[in-house]
This record gives structure tokens, sequence and C-alpha cells, in this order.
């Protein structure tokens, strides 16, 4: 599957385990690989988990970084499930991430992620992106580049452009 990662298109191997109709969190199998699995997974299987480095971790809309746990950096990658375009629920989980957790690992969006969002989900720090299946990843690209000053602090600048800027006194 292709993804854009460090604001360039490339192949990416990880699966994403998705729990259906009838799986149960604790008894669902784990193939072999590079798999995101979902937080529900990782809570009733850590034990048998832990052991696996290939594994990541996925969150959904609805879930917390309180929910998360305590070993966030066992993980080389988060991804995060952003259940709709509209809903900035992902934006927050994923600066809460950076900035209260350390979290330092690949840090993805998945799921309705658009062109749109690229520039704001990059500032909160998100840092590879699997975009909705309708969006050309090429043209995508350009998204990082919608604004050429960035007003608020962020993960990406932590000081505000008000601060930023000498002024003059009057």
């Amino acid at each position: 599957m292709e993804i854009i990662k460090d604001k360039q298109v490339v192949n990416d191997a990880w699966q994403v385990l998705r729990l259906h109709e009838g799986d149960a969190a604790d008894s669902i199998a784990l193939p072999q690989g590079d798999y995101l699995v979902p937080l529900p997974v990782w809570n009733c299987q850590w034990e048998t988990l832990r052991a696996r480095k290939e594994l990541g971790l996925w969150l959904g809309g609805l879930e917390r970084a309180e929910d998360i746990p305590d070993d966030v950096n066992r993980f080389p990658l988060i991804a995060i499930d952003i259940h709709k375009y509209t809903d900035g629920r992902g934006y927050t989980l994923a600066y809460r991430l950076r900035k209260q957790y350390g979290y330092r690992g690949e840090l993805r969006a998945m799921g309705d992620v658009l062109q749109d969002q690229l520039f704001y989900l990059k500032r909160v720090g998100f840092d590879s992106f699997a975009m909705r299946a309708d969006q050309d990843l090429q043209r995508a690209l350009s998204g990082f580049e919608t604004f050429s000053v960035k007003y608020q602090a962020s993960v990406d600048i932590e000081t505000p452009l008000f601060n930023r800027v000498a002024r003059g006194v009057a």
C-alpha cells in the first residue's frame, strides 16, 4: 500500500488488524508480520503480544491518550483512525501523544484523510498519512504547502508568530 511519509509517497508494509462482527478482542488471532493492532486487542492480549517488536498500535476516534498503556514508546508506529474528516479528536490525540506523553515514534493519520488536512495534521505531530482511497497521493503532497506562515504554536513550532516577529517600538 502506498502512503505519504515524511512528505514523500512510499510503499508501506504495515497492515491494519480490524475487529469484525463476531470477533472478540481477547481471542482474535494475530498473524506474524507488521500489524497495527487496535487498542482493545492490545489491552486484552498484551501479555502475549508485548514480546513482538513488529507491532504498532492504532487508536479509534473515541479513544483518548489516557487509554494508552504506560509503555506507549514501545510502539514504533501509532496510527490514529480519523473517522470523519470533520472530526477533530484525532488532532487532539496526536498533539497530546507528542507533547504530553513524549511519543517520538512514527505517528500516522489513517481513515478519512484528505489533502486539505495535511498541513494541519503535520502541525500536530503526524508524520505519515494513509489517505482516503479517492485521494491522489502525488497531488496531495501540495497540501503541506497550503500556508506559508504558521501563526499558532503547535508541535512543529512552539512559539506563536507574535512572539517570533520583531516589532519596532512606537
